[in-house]
């Protein structure tokens, strides 16, 4: 059993300060003519490092910034529209996770179009929705699939389940996706040498999953667990890989990572979904990074169940700066409309509703609340 209090502790919080300020001070650190950038791609790592004001005990050497690590965060408008879209059907009953709901579209929101009598529930798996649906024969039962390799073995269980069943009346609006192919658009035109990998993806993924980043792109990279202990931990050995100059993965989270996938996870994964293209808030759309159904399950595609959703579209709010945070290249902070036009309570755009996303972190730990 891991001590979590012990990982808090500021005297080791203070060591391994000391242990970068050290690091900080080699030649080939002190090369770099500006500060060295480290990305995360997890809104948890995201939450964590505001949380515990990691960047403000960090040396001036190094600078923090986000990814797109958060998967409600990366899901477009024009998807808002159409599950919006289905959720108003008489006949349906709209499931999604909490983060969704309030997420603004130009049309509105899922939390707007309950309170305006669409029949939309807060669900906390996709199994929660299949219960609805057995509960509920008469109504067409959809489940917003959102998040990347984390949450998308849970969603594949679900609709195996539905399938040997029989159940007609239960569907999934699918947006998951993954991330390498993401990473590998994203890293090599960004400004970022090291690359924090997301611990919760690399759990089913397995460590090895991360190993282009170095190999492929040049970057180092280290798998993170989310204490503070573990973020800075991850962060030396960025640091020593850059200085060794032989980018390199490492796995500083083995107590929950391991190098190979979580076989059973991936495999339901990939009985359920096949890889397609998938476009991403911020980056566009990405060859293979999506998750679509595979034809023997394209029953329980809620696009193809209601195909005249998919002519729905959307655009982002043009004032928003959401793009621009997800690709590492602006800070919340530095966003024209923080805590100004855009709040929690009247968010601008997704990054300022989830919980993982970098806005929402900012607005929470920086003291505008």
């Amino acid at each position: 059993m891991i001590d979590l209090k012990a990982r808090r502790s500021p005297q080791l919080i203070a060591e391994l300060r000391q242990q970068i300020e050290v690091l900080c001070q080699n030649e080939a650190i002190q090369a770099f003519s500006r500060p060295l950038v480290i990305m995360e791609v997890c809104g948890t790592h995201t939450a964590s490092i505001y949380h515990y004001g990691i960047k403000s005990i960090l040396p001036k050497q190094i600078k923090l910034v986000s990814g797109p690590g958060c998967p409600v965060c990366v899901t477009t408008n024009d998807i808002l529209e159409k599950a919006m879209a289905v959720a108003c059907r008489p006949e349906v009953i709209f499931t999604s996770f909490g983060d969704m709901m309030r997420v603004p579209a130009a049309s509105g929101s899922l939390l707007q179009r309950k309170s305006e009598g669409a029949d939309i529930r807060i669900v906390y798996s996709p199994l929660d929705a299949l219960k609805i649906a057995k509960e509920n024969p008469s109504k067409q039962v959809v489940f917003f699939g959102i998040g990347f390799e984390t949450t998308a073995p849970t969603t594949a269980a679900a609709i195996e389940k539905a399938a040997g069943e029989g159940m007609t009346n239960f569907s999934v609006l699918s947006v998951h996706k993954t991330m390498p192919e993401a990473l590998r658009l994203l890293l090599p035109d960004a400004k970022v040498d090291g690359l924090l990998c997301p611990g919760h993806v690399a759990a089913i993924t397995g460590a090895a999953a991360f190993e282009f980043v170095a190999s492929e792109l040049g970057k180092a990279s280290a798998v993170a667990g989310f204490e503070p202990a573990d973020i800075m931990e991850a962060i030396i050995a960025i640091l020593q890989s850059i200085i060794s100059g032989k980018p390199a993965l490492v796995n500083s989270y083995p107590r929950f990572v391991k190098t190979e996938a979580n076989s059973y996870a991936i495999a339901a994964m990939n009985r359920v979904f096949a890889p397609c293209n998938a476009v991403w808030r911020g980056l566009g759309n990405i060859p293979n990074s999506g998750l679509a159904l595979r034809e023997e399950f394209a029953a329980f595609d809620a696009l193809k169940r209601f195909p005249e959703v998919s002519q729905v579209t959307g655009a982002d709010n043009p004032a928003c700066c959401c793009g621009s945070v997800l690709r590492g290249e602006l800070d919340p902070g530095d966003c024209p409309l923080m805590g100004k036009v855009c709040t929690p309570e009247s968010p601008a755009g997704a990054c300022m509703v989830s919980g993982e996303g970098a806005c929402s972190a900012f607005y929470k730990y920086r003291g505008l609340r």
